[in-house]
């Protein structure tokens, strides 16, 4: 996975087996360096992925209410009688 970039769902595979393995070796320092700096990317980039897709899923949802020609009216804030 080094030359392409990973799906949502690869990075989170892979993320779930860094954690797996850091939990369950007690090795190399060096080896936890760069498993924790492979995390953070993963980390990082699943967070990007989930933002872009609320942008989308936003977008999408206000391109219905516009063909829709009509968004529900806001509640007034009055009293009743």
């Amino acid at each position: 996975m080094a030359n392409k970039e990973p799906t949502y769902g690869e990075a989170v595979e892979e993320l779930e087996r860094i954690i797996s393995q850091i939990e369950e070796e007690s090795g190399d320092v060096d080896v936890l360096t760069e498993k924790v700096k492979r995390a953070t990317f993963l980390i990082g980039f699943c967070k990007e992925r989930l933002r872009a897709t609320e942008v989308e899923v936003q977008k999408a949802l206000s391109g219905l209410e516009d063909e829709a020609g009509e968004t529900e009216p806001e509640p007034e804030d009055e009293e009743p009688f």
